[in-house]
């Protein structure tokens, strides 16, 4: 059990870690969004689907400037399942995005997550905002 509470504690600091430079990079420097993407990986958002790090960081890149505020965020490792071989994890996340000079609107986001070497990369990536931006 105490193996469990420790790999508890660990995906929790990563997603800390983790959604703090995910932010940075989507809020400030987009251009290298698909560093934090595995090449494989897809996204969700709103119900736009997207596969492949360079299409993600493209259609990402074509939404208006943002800037998110995270409000919650929870993470808790992926027993028995691995990524090749590699620790996983499923991040939580929610709070508000303001775009330009809108109001700002709530979000959620969840991410999956894998090591791979001393990064962290997304396998899987679903935002949802109840007021979708025209995409």
């Amino acid at each position: 059990m105490d193996q469990f509470k420790n790999r508890v504690h660990e995906a929790c600091r990563i997603a800390e870690e983790f959604t703090k430079l995910y932010y940075e990079t989507i809020d400030k420097r987009r251009h290298l969004l698909s560093r934090l993407y595995l090449n494989s990986a897809v996204l969700s958002w709103n119900g736009n689907g997207v596969k492949g790090d360079s299409d993600i960081e493209k259609f990402i890149k074509d939404l208006p400037l943002s800037d998110h505020t995270l409000t919650t965020l929870d993470a808790q490792p992926i027993l028995d399942i691995a990524v090749n071989g590699q620790l996983t994890f499923i991040i939580q996340a929610s709070g508000t995005v303001k775009y330009q000079d809108k109001n700002p609107k709530a979000f959620q986001q969840n991410f999956v997550i894998t090591a791979q070497g001393d990064k962290w990369k997304i396998v899987s990536d679903c935002f949802r905002s109840p007021e979708p931006l025209g995409k």
